[in-house]
């Protein structure tokens, strides 16, 4: 893995894997829901939908997909709460026309407004498809209850009004905060040699003026407001077939508390095995049909998720069950030192298989890129092999345990008659 940041302020990566004659070319920028107000929610991804569309140098849709089959490309893009990337996978004798081709598309798209009225419909039905989910009701309320004005901010698919009337100057608006070179990352990985890879970059995207400002000053991400009591909530939707319980904590970020991002990867994973005594005290005691734990690493406010499926004849006790637990979280006993070591373990090999890919890794280092640095992927499992259970029991009482959180129950509204949750789900 190579690194080298042009004058401009263009972070290049380049991953040399020459199994396979093929090259990656991917292109980050820090934008996505983190950076948008509610007049602007959903327009990160909408964007990354345009950005396959007409530039200078390809000025239709179709001209730009005939480029794409001469230069025997797969290629796709991800909008998230900290990024939006783009990324080409094509033949490695194809590179230094990809190398142009994705320079076209970033630093001169058109956004024509017959295009973009088509984009509009094609990106508001991938939010209708999301709400066909039963689990969306829940999580958008979630979202709700844990951001609170800031809910935008944390909503990557958006708003139906703001995608479906946004308009190519609100197109433009985005791409003159925040895609300048120097908040931006080009991975190229593959069959390559970093030497000639770094000469070609600068050479394509050298003369890619930077921006006289940081975005993050200029428009700074507000702070999301700590919780400050439990919050209960049920949401009843027609298509839920089983209930669904939902716990959230607003856990850490990698701007002010590195290591217990590493204490909660190595927490959730034990929580999250069949030997665990989360796992052991619902399912294998017949009060939850599935239970599972995630944090997500961000740079502004990780959330800690605790979604159980419950027994549908058993929700009262289950819920019972669960805060019976999370009380338990930081007990002497609740993970033991060789669950400890088989977790941190475990997280190395899968750090390991990531890297296997390199298409996939690509996607993997942006992530990090984006959301930490790449810095911190890179000692990752030098500072995971620092976690103890003491550790453990710390991130649980900063971050879980006696912390205000939000809980949310999902059920269809035929059990909600019956089982009349209110009764019983609601803080103590």
């Amino acid at each position: 893995m190579f690194l080298h940041t042009l004058p401009n302020g263009l972070d290049v990566l380049v991953i040399e894997d020459s199994s396979v004659p093929l090259a990656t070319i991917e292109i980050t920028c820090k934008n996505g829901s983190y950076t948008e107000p509610p007049q602007f929610n959903g327009l990160s991804h909408l964007y990354e939908h345009m950005f396959f569309k007409a530039n200078k140098d390809f000025d239709s849709q179709e001209k730009f997909l005939d480029r794409i089959s001469e230069l025997g490309m797969n290629f796709n893009g991800q909008t998230s709460e900290e990024k939006v990337a783009y990324y080409f996978t094509l033949p490695k004798f194809n590179l230094t026309e990809g190398l142009k081709f994705m320079n076209s598309a970033i630093r001169y798209p058109k956004f024509k407004e017959e295009e973009m009225r088509k984009e509009n419909i094609v990106v508001d039905g991938e939010f209708q498809r999301n709400e066909s989910n039963p689990f969306f009701a829940l999580n958008d309320e979630m979202q709700h209850h844990m951001w609170g004005d800031l809910y935008s901010r944390k909503n990557v698919i958006g708003n139906h009004d703001v995608i479906r009337n946004a308009t190519p100057a609100m197109m433009d608006s985005i791409k003159n905060k925040y895609y300048w070179p120097n908040n931006s990352l080009l991975t190229v990985g593959g069959d390559v040699k970093h030497e000639d890879v770094f000469a070609q970059v600068e050479s394509i995207y050298g003369s890619w003026k930077p921006s006289k400002f940081d975005p993050f000053k200029k428009w700074p991400v507000p702070e999301f407001k700590p919780l400050t009591k439990p919050d209960y909530f049920v949401v009843k939707s027609p298509i839920a077939n089983v209930p669904i319980i939902m716990f959230e904590w607003q856990g850490p970020d990698t701007r002010t508390d590195i290591p217990s991002t590493y204490a909660a990867d190595v927490f959730s994973f034990i929580l999250n095995q069949n030997s665990s005594k989360l796992n052991q005290s619902l399912v294998d005691a017949g009060l939850a049909l599935q239970v599972g734990i995630n944090y997500l690493t961000l740079k502004h406010v990780g959330p800690i998720s605790l979604i159980v499926v419950p027994n549908p004849d058993k929700i009262e006790e289950c819920l019972a069950e669960v805060k019976r637990q999370i009380a338990l979280f930081d007990s002497e006993d609740y993970v033991t030192d060789e669950q400890v070591q088989i977790a941190k373990r475990q997280l190395e090999i899968r750090q390991v298989q990531e890297q296997e890919i390199t298409s996939d890794f690509v996607q993997t280092l942006s992530f990090w890129w984006a959301s930490a640095s790449i810095d911190y992927f890179t000692t990752y499992t030098d500072n995971l092999n620092k976690v103890k259970r003491a550790d453990l029991q710390n991130y649980v009482r900063k971050y879980i345990k006696g912390k205000p959180y939000c809980a949310g129950l999902l059920m269809n509204p035929q059990m909600a008659a019956q089982v009349l949750p209110e009764r019983f789900f609601k803080a103590n």
